[in-house]
């Protein structure tokens, strides 16, 4: 009993950090490439055997629906920096509790954004001003994904509560089964069937719903280092907890995702073109923000149990190592994205416009792929310490006194280019790594 408990939880105050780091982290990655493959099988297959305004639909519907899962992982970080904290305390008791309060916030939360996603379809693709050969495609992407939005939400808080309990393979072993099926799925009906985005959407839902039934038969089998009781499911005192953590971050994220809705729409208005070209760009960009976002997520409970177990010293060796790991690999995905990003572009269309579009965004952007991570790191060590203010003021006033401005100013140029509004993201990363410094200087102090 005990081995098998200790196989489900992982110590992070004790050992090498690095070592440590990295053994939590590499599972949380293989997670999110898997999570990214998504979209960009969808954007692949439609680009291969659907039609070119499905690539622009499932690029902006993709962004619609990305908007609403980033909201959900940022409050249910709330539950994983929760449960790692009482897991560093040795607090198990009140670990099923947090879990009976999430099933039943999330459960309306799921509701409420599948109600508002069917709905509002048409207004958000008309905010994004989505091409009008797309418009209708668009929302038909985003009511289908609106529709199983519920497996989404079931997915997230799942893996949140694993990764709190310190056990990140649990997550990557679900997500790799949805993978499988959403490629299987991709195939089947939009290359066999010719569903298009149709097609797409039904894959992606039917990925997620095989992973949570399975996740579920799989978590049934496993001895938990915890307990939980049937009358832990109601909205508890935990709920406030993990939200005044969760809700800070998802405020944030949604606010941060706004303002890359509000890039996408500037570069629709632009037209087909730069639309698709973007939304190329936007998938490999998915990939190549997965090791700070891994990052972010293994330094958020890294920090978190060691701030437990009354070792700050420790949570703040771990940020530096953090910062030092991801920008040793940043730097080497910025000479892809500076030099050649035509490869990856052309995996996923033949259109050698699309193509050109794409790598001139990559070139503007490709800085990003090393200042990120220390921006990432520093919201991991905040989110450890339960501080998600700061994080979500960083993040709201980066989004929307540098990138959207920015953004905006380089479109209305003569000639408007993608490279020239790519090198708004970056530039919003300078600032937070500026802020969040100042903010780092002020708590040691304090």
């Amino acid at each position: 009993m005990a081995e098998e408990k200790k196989q489900l939880s992982d110590d992070f105050t004790e050992g090498s950090i690095l070592i440590k780091l990295v053994k939590f982290m590499i599972p949380v990655l293989g997670a999110l490439v898997l999570q990214a493959m998504y979209g960009a099988v969808d954007l692949l297959v439609v680009g291969q055997f659907g039609t070119d305004a499905g690539i622009s639909a499932v690029s902006t519907g993709s962004s619609i629906i990305n908007l609403v899962t980033f909201v959900i992982s940022s409050l249910t970080m709330g539950v994983t920096v929760l449960i790692s904290r009482y897991l560093g305390e040795k607090r198990m008791d009140r670990i099923g509790k947090i879990i009976g309060g999430a099933i039943c916030f999330f459960a309306v939360f799921s509701a409420a954004a599948m109600v508002l996603l069917l709905a509002a379809a048409p207004v958000f693709a008309s905010w994004l001003n989505a091409p009008k050969e797309a418009f209708d495609l668009t929302n038909q992407y985003v009511r289908i994904c609106g529709a199983g939005i519920v497996f989404v939400v079931a997915y997230n808080v799942i893996s949140g509560v694993f990764r709190g309990l310190g056990n990140s393979r649990l997550p990557l072993i679900f997500v790799c089964i949805a993978c499988f099926v959403n490629i299987v799925g991709d195939l089947l009906f939009v290359a066999v069937f010719q569903m298009n985005v149709a097609g797409a959407a039904l894959a992606t839902i039917l990925a997620q719903a095989v992973s949570v039934v399975l996740s579920l038969v799989i978590i049934k089998h496993q001895k938990l280092p915890f307990t939980m009781k049937r009358s832990d499911i109601c909205f508890n005192k935990e709920v406030r907890l993990f939200l005044k953590l969760g809700f800070p971050l998802a405020l944030q994220e949604m606010l941060t995702n706004i303002s890359f809705l509000i890039l996408c729409a500037i570069v629709n208005h632009i037209g087909l073109e730069a639309s698709s070209g973007y939304g190329i760009a936007q998938k490999i960009i998915s990939f190549i923000m997965l090791i700070p976002s891994s990052l972010m997520q293994s330094m958020s409970a890294f920090v978190a149990q060691n701030v437990g177990a009354g070792k700050e010293g420790r949570a703040r060796k771990a940020m530096y190592t953090g910062m030092g790991l991801g920008m040793a690999v940043g730097v080497f995905i910025f000479c892809i994205a500076f030099f050649r990003g035509d490869l990856p572009s052309a995996l996923f269309t033949a259109n050698e416009a699309y193509i050109m579009r794409s790598a001139e965004y990559l070139k503007g952007f490709a800085a990003e792929a090393i200042l990120t991570c220390v921006v990432f790191s520093y919201i991991g060590y905040f989110n450890g310490h339960g501080l998600s203010f700061p994080v979500m003021l960083q993040g709201i006033s980066a989004s929307f006194l540098i990138r959207v401005p920015l953004s905006y100013l380089f479109s209305l140029k003569e000639g408007a280019n993608l490279f020239d509004i790519g090198l708004a993201v970056p530039a919003a990363s300078v600032y937070g790594i500026l802020f969040f410094t100042v903010c780092y200087v002020w708590y040691r102090r304090r």
